[in-house]
């Protein structure tokens, strides 16, 4: 069996977009209800249902980021696992005009990437022969 060193990994997210976005919610999230809570009028104080509500809120929104990068590590590692699986075994892409045998593979943020011997390379997607 080839060795993992093989593989090349890169970024399993589309560009990082989704948890820098989930993290700039998140962080916009809390520094409102901090300043919110700051700035309450003593007298007047937060209706507690609403307070209760907005906690709510938080803890989903933090389970969420929490359950994203979860799944992001999840399709990583079988990304990984498909990788080591095919190096050194042939491939056919789906729709059959390339094929040979894979010599590296490179996870990108919409799949898996063959390299192939001859430098063509093949997207691991479904309908792809892996022999």
């Amino acid at each position: 069996m080839t060795s993992v060193s093989a593989i090349t990994a890169t970024s399993p997210q589309p560009s990082g977009a989704t948890s820098s976005v989930g993290d700039l919610d998140y962080k916009a999230f809390l520094r409102l209800l901090i300043a919110q809570l700051k700035n309450q009028d003593p007298t007047k104080p937060m209706d507690s249902t609403q307070f209760v509500a907005q906690l709510a809120t938080f803890a989903q929104v933090e389970q969420s980021i929490t359950a994203n990068a979860k799944l992001d590590s999840l399709i990583t590692a079988s990304a990984l696992s498909l990788a080591d699986a095919v190096i050194g075994r042939t491939v056919t892409s789906a729709d059959g005009a390339v094929s040979g045998t894979v010599a590296s593979v490179r996870i990108m943020a919409d799949g898996p990437i063959a390299t192939l011997v001859t430098g063509e390379t093949v997207p691991l997607v479904a309908g792809v022969a892996i022999e």
